[in-house]
């Protein structure tokens, strides 16, 4: 199991490095409004903050009014984590993601596909937690 640290930090600290889908995004809000918890950590990379995996989540959050948001921590530099592209045909590299997350030059949804080998789930953080 790779080395991660979970932990709520401020959201405006965090970078996103694609945009997001509408429609999708504004299902996530309300299904974390109605269950009153977010159930997974956004995935970021602890050396720059851009968030790797979870930007519908990190939106949804930010859509509300949140202050903090739950985060895995991951050292993107690992050569255990993996990052691909969702198009065939096309490819991205780690670079491609932290220029886009650092620069603000968002790359369109669905560009990056992370694989994180024993990712963290089911945190279950309340909101009164985030607000």
């Amino acid at each position: 199991m790779e080395n991660y640290e979970i932990k709520i930090i401020d959201i405006g600290l965090l970078k996103q490095h694609e945009m997001v889908v509408e429609c999708h995004l504004s299902k996530l809000a309300e299904e974390i409004k109605k269950d009153g918890c977010i159930k997974d950590p956004v995935i970021v990379d602890k050396n720059t903050l851009v968030i790797l995996d979870g930007h519908h989540r990190y939106n949804a959050l930010k859509r509300m009014g949140m202050k903090y948001c739950p985060v895995c921590l991951v050292d993107y530099r690992s050569g255990k984590i993996k990052v691909g592209c969702w198009r065939k045909g096309e490819t991205i590299t780690k670079s491609d993601v932290i220029v886009a997350g650092m620069s603000q030059k968002l790359l369109v949804p669905k560009t990056s596909k992370h694989e994180i080998p024993d990712r963290p789930v089911s945190l279950m953080i309340p909101l009164e937690r985030l607000r």
